[in-house]
């Protein structure tokens, strides 16, 4: 099927086209445009020509727009999951369950904008200020949003930033990733039925090479809210200047464990943690500090568990699908091959054909190995044992992530103590590291990102404030 770029309220071709294989067998799936500069400067005119209309809609007005499209996401949720099974090897329940949440997320969209509203602040409340003064807070729209997504989530993390930003006023720019594209252009297909204004949100597809930097340092351009590598994130950062962005990137979520920890627990939640969708999750656990009296017991906990995990097709909901592409197989038995020969102690078979790799978990690894700091993006997981918290918490302060990390304890004042010393965004404690419900804020620190997300401070992060004053 040839797929098309939603501009200004219509389906339109470009002369270029990229065409999209599966993950799974290298199936084709179909062809989307790839856009030129040209093609992305018409696409943000409409978008800014948009605005205006849009903005001036009331927040009750913008909403039934993205209830429509909510509606419209569920009715055709298997026909989405399909798609999106193909083009990411994604489970398929797990694809279907992703639109149903996307669905659920856009509405609640909704309902926390008619809840995100401006405030009165008066003077008198403050010593030094005259009692005859009072503020008008109100949020007003950035503008232009440019949303970029990642494969993983392609319809899910898409939403994440298309509706807070829509209900805010926004008028969106959005670029799905070039694997799971599809599955993009499909999510805009529902906001398009769901009879949302023209111009008011639309899509560009194409290679990074060729319109990445050009999107980014677009004048029209005045949010950048971006998932994806913190390579790319560090690019934008460079790129973007002035322009207020909203980065999600990588992490080296740890779990620490400690010697009083549920073990049995521990190695359940860390195995669903580090192999959910074969590992490819920024939220991934991708390594595991446990204290040195207790390493045995949960290596062997783990390891059993991993056994009963399955490898396949996404379409037969296998644990373990086939990863992304080749290249990104490639990268992780570089570092598989790095910590077998510094002496890690696989613990379960090392075994791969071409994008697929069948899960592992890597014993004694120490931290001269490239898997103790690399994020693999894959079903491998390290485990380091420490002698005893404190080193633990030091190993994973050293990291340049700061995203998210799981203490596994019964003394939950021991819990606190070390998600207070931890330098990330999110701690779970007695649980493995997740996004969480998506109305949480979600955020990364150093390396793994800018600002906080999350549907209310999503919301709020492509909202300005404008103060107007009165004196009486």
């Amino acid at each position: 099927m040839k797929y098309q770029n939603l501009v200004n309220g219509e389906w339109v071709h470009s002369a270029k086209e990229i065409t999209v294989y599966s993950p799974i067998n290298n199936e084709e799936i179909g062809t989307i445009p790839s856009m030129s500069k040209e093609e992305v400067d018409i696409a943000m005119e409409t978008g800014k020509k948009a605005l205006e209309s849009w903005r001036n809609l009331s927040a009750v007005e913008r909403a039934r727009y993205l209830y429509k499209a909510a509606d419209i996401l569920e009715r055709d949720k298997e026909i989405i999951g399909e798609i999106l099974t193909k083009e990411v090897a994604k489970g398929y329940k797990s694809a279907v369950g992703e639109v149903v949440r996307t669905a659920d997320l856009i509405r609640y969209s909704a309902e926390e904008g008619l809840r995100t509203v401006g405030e009165i602040v008066e003077g008198g409340s403050f010593e030094a200020a005259s009692n005859r003064k009072v503020a008008m807070v109100r949020r007003e729209p950035v503008g232009l949003v440019l949303a970029i997504a990642p494969f993983n989530y392609p319809v899910n993390l898409s939403a994440s930033k298309i509706a807070p930003a829509l209900i805010g006023g926004n008028v969106v720019l959005f670029k799905p990733p070039t694997q799971g594209a599809i599955s993009g252009l499909m999510l805009a297909k529902a906001f398009k039925e769901a009879g949302i204004p023209a111009g008011v949100l639309n899509t560009v597809t194409g290679k990074g090479s060729e319109i990445g930097d050009y999107l980014i340092e677009h004048k029209e351009v005045d949010f950048i809210n971006f998932t994806g590598s913190t390579k790319t994130g560090k690019r934008i950062g460079e790129l973007a200047g002035m322009k207020p962005i909203l980065l999600e990137l990588g992490g080296k979520d740890g779990a620490i464990v400690a010697e009083d920890a549920n073990l049995e627990k521990a190695a359940k939640d860390i195995v669903s943690g580090a192999f959910s969708y074969s590992g490819q999750r920024c939220t991934a656990i991708k390594r595991v500090l446990v204290v040195e009296e207790v390493a045995d017991e949960l290596a062997r906990l783990i390891k059993e568990n991993v056994s009963k995990l399955t490898v396949g097709n996404p379409f037969d909901n296998a644990d373990i699908t086939p990863l992304i592409d080749l290249k990104a197989a490639d990268f992780i038995e570089g570092l598989m091959e790095d910590a077998l020969a510094k002496g890690a102690i696989p613990l379960n078979p090392v075994k791969m054909e071409e994008n697929l790799l069948w899960p592992v978990v890597f014993d004694n690894v120490t931290l001269d190995m490239q898997i103790a700091w690399e994020e693999p993006f894959g079903p491998v997981l390290p485990i380091i044992r420490v002698k005893d918290l404190d080193e633990a918490v030091k190993i994973c302060n050293e990291s340049e992530y700061g995203l998210q990390s799981s203490v596994f304890t019964k003394d939950y004042q021991k819990a606190f103590d070390i998600a207070s010393r931890l330098e990330v965004g999110t701690v779970h404690i007695n649980n493995k590291t997740q996004r969480g419900p998506d109305n949480f804020p979600f955020l990364g620190i150093k390396g793994s990102g800018v600002g906080v997300q999350g549907i209310k401070y999503s919301i709020e992060s492509m909202t300005k404030i404008k103060s107007i004053v009165f004196d009486y």
